[in-house]
C-alpha cells in the first residue's frame, strides 16, 4: 500500500500574483485593513484580482497533484501572510496600532498589530478558500490551514485581556467559529499550524493543548485534524544561521500530542535537521507528517535520499502511521524547485512503502 503523501501550507506564488507575501520579505503589519483585505482578493475585491487568485489556487493545487501528493493545500494564495490573513477577519484586531514585542523565543522583534477589543469571528472565508482549491482537486480532499491561538498571540499583541490564557481562549472560540463552518461545507482534512508548541513547549503544555483542542471542538469523526510544529522559517533561503526552536522540544510534547484526542496527526521538521528515532516511539495513537525535505535549501533532495530516512523512521514509528511530507510550506522555494521536492518525496515515498510490503 502506497503511502501517503501531503504538503503543509504555502505554495509558490506566480510572481505577477499583486499580493505581498512574507516570503518576499513585505511586512503588511501596519497597512490600512481594507486596502490590504481588498489585495486579498475578498468578495469586494476587483473581480479581474479575484480571478488571478482563483486561477493561481487552481494551479497550486494542479501542481500538488501533477507531483503525487495525495492531501494538497490551496497553497495559501491569499495570504500576505499566514497568520495576519486570519486576523483581518477577527473583530477585537488593530493594524495601525502596533506594539513593539520580542517574540519567537527572542529570536525576532517586530512591530505587530495589537488586540485592543473582544474577539470574535467576522464573515466566514475560508470555505471560499476551500471552495476555489476543490475545483482543481479532483476526487484528492484539499487541505485548509489555520493559524493557532499560541502562534497567534506570538504575532500580536495584546491590550485588552488580562491574562495570555482568557486572550487565548478568546482566539480559539474565533478559530473554532471557522473550523466548524469549513466542516459545514465539506472539508474534511483541517490542519492547525502551531510553530510556537516547539518554542515555548511549557506553555503548550500548560494551556496551548487545551487551546487546539477547543479550536478542534465538534468536527465530527469523518474530518481529518492536523497541528503542524515546524521549528521555524529563516528569513531567506539556504540561510543555515537561522534560530531554530531548541531540538529537544518535540521529545517534550510527544506524549502530551499523543494524548489529546482532537489530534489525528502530528506534523514535524526532520529534514532540516534529523530527530532522534526515539522521538517516533512516543506516538503511539497519531499518525506522523514526516518532513522529509527542506523547505529553506535550494538543494533539491533525491528519492533515495528520502527512501532511506523513511526506512530509518519506520524501525521506531508503524510506516501505517506514517505520512511523508514536506518540513513546512514551500513558499521560499521556485515554482520549479518545489515541484522537483514534491516529485523526490512521492518516488522516496513509493519505493520505500514497497520494500516495505515485500
Amino acid at each position: 500500500m502506497s503511502m501517503t503523501v501531503t504538503t503543509i501550507g504555502a505554495y509558490p506564488k506566480p510572481p505577477e500574483l499583486p499580493v505581498l507575501s512574507w516570503f518576499d520579505g513585505e511586512s503588511t503589519a501596519g497597512a490600512d485593513a481594507t486596502l490590504a483585505t481588498n489585495a486579498l482578493g475578498s468578495a469586494r475585491a476587483a473581480p479581474e484580482l479575484v480571478a488571478a487568485l482563483d486561477a493561481a489556487t487552481h494551479q497550486a493545487v494542479a501542481d500538488q497533484l501533477a507531483c503525487g501528493v495525495d492531501i494538497p493545500t490551496d497553497g495559501e494564495m491569499r495570504r500576505e501572510n499566514y497568520l495576519h490573513y486570519h486576523c483581518r477577519h477577527l473583530h477585537g484586531i488593530d493594524f495601525t496600532r502596533l506594539t513593539e514585542r520580542l517574540v519567537r523565543n527572542g529570536s525576532w522583534r517586530g512591530q505587530l498589530p495589537t488586540f485592543v477589543g473582544p474577539i470574535s469571528a467576522k464573515e466566514h472565508f475560508l470555505r471560499r478558500d476551500h471552495e476555489v482549491a476543490s475545483e482543481a482537486a479532483a476526487a484528492a480532499p484539499v487541505k485548509i490551514t489555520i493559524p493557532g491561538p499560541l502562534t497567534l498571540m506570538d504575532s500580536t499583541a495584546n491590550a485588552f485581556y488580562g491574562d495570555d490564557r482568557a486572550w487565548g481562549e478568546a482566539l480559539a472560540e474565533a478559530i473554532n467559529a471557522e473550523v466548524v463552518d469549513l466542516v459545514a461545507s465539506g472539508s474534511t482534512q483541517i490542519q492547525i499550524d502551531e510553530p510556537a508548541f516547539a518554542r515555548y513547549p511549557d506553555r503548550a503544555i500548560e494551556f496551548g493543548l487545551d487551546l487546539l483542542a477547543r479550536c478542534l471542538a465538534d468536527v465530527g469523526v469523518e474530518v481529518t485534524t492536523t497541528v503542524h510544529m515546524c521549528c521555524g522559517y529563516p528569513d531567506r533561503l539556504d540561510n543555515e544561521n537561522y534560530a531554530k526552536a531548541d531540538p529537544e522540544a518535540y521529545a517534550q510534547l510527544a506524549p502530551h500530542i499523543d494524548a489529546t484526542a482532537a489530534i489525528d496527526i502530528v506534523s514535524i521538521e526532520d529534514a532540516h535537521r534529523h530527530n532522534h528515532l526515539d522521538l517516533f516511539r512516543h506516538f503511539e495513537r497519531v499518525h506522523v507528517a514526516v518532513g522529509l525535505v527542506a523547505i529553506a535549501r535550494s538543494t533539491v533532495e533525491t528519492p533515495e535520499a528520502v527512501a532511506q530516512r523513511l526506512e530509518q523512521v519506520a524501525t521506531a514509528l508503524d510506516p501505517a502511521r506514517t505520512l511523508a511530507a514536506p518540513d513546512c510550506g514551500l513558499g521560499l522555494l521556485t515554482r520549479e524547485t518545489a515541484m522537483a521536492k514534491l516529485k523526490s518525496l512521492r518516488v522516496g515515498a513509493d519505493l520505500v512503502s514497497g520494500e516495505l510490503s515485500d
